[in-house]
């Protein structure tokens, strides 16, 4: 990856502090758990980010943070769920790109291709090939 996933995350969690309304209290409090614990604590308090993120479909932001924290799963506990969850949502975000950040757009592909990695699945897949077609370039 080309950059950190954990300063993209504190990044993206600031900015999906609109996004969620009445619920971004109990993102603070959930996103506070899950970075100052670890273990089964941690675990539960990133379920309920990934609930939360379910509640809010439009959170882009909120989102790219929660894939963001999935590779954070990975790293404190490297089994293929984790990696599949982290595919999952990873897919889900780049299936459409109205709205969203570039630089997140950019990360999450990015990340997409660690996750399947992580799971020897190394070749691109259709929305890979076709984000990095359809992302401008440097001079576009």
């Amino acid at each position: 990856m080309q950059f950190d996933p954990a300063l993209a995350a504190q990044q993206a969690f600031q900015e999906a502090e609109t996004e969620l309304g009445l619920d971004w209290d109990t993102a603070v409090e959930l996103e506070d758990t899950f970075s100052s614990n670890a273990g089964s604590t941690a675990r539960e308090a990133y379920e309920g980010l990934l609930a939360l993120a379910q509640r809010h479909p439009n959170a882009h932001s909120f989102h790219a943070f929660c894939i963001y924290i999935t590779w954070q799963q990975v790293t404190e506990e490297t089994i293929p769920r984790h990696f599949e969850t982290g595919m999952r949502l990873s897919e889900q975000y780049l299936a459409s790109v109205d709205g969203k950040d570039e630089r997140h757009l950019v990360h999450v592909a990015d990340m997409l291709g660690s996750f399947r990695a992580g799971l020897g699945l190394e070749e691109e897949d259709e929305i890979q090939v076709e984000f990095r077609r359809d992302t401008p370039k440097g001079g576009d």
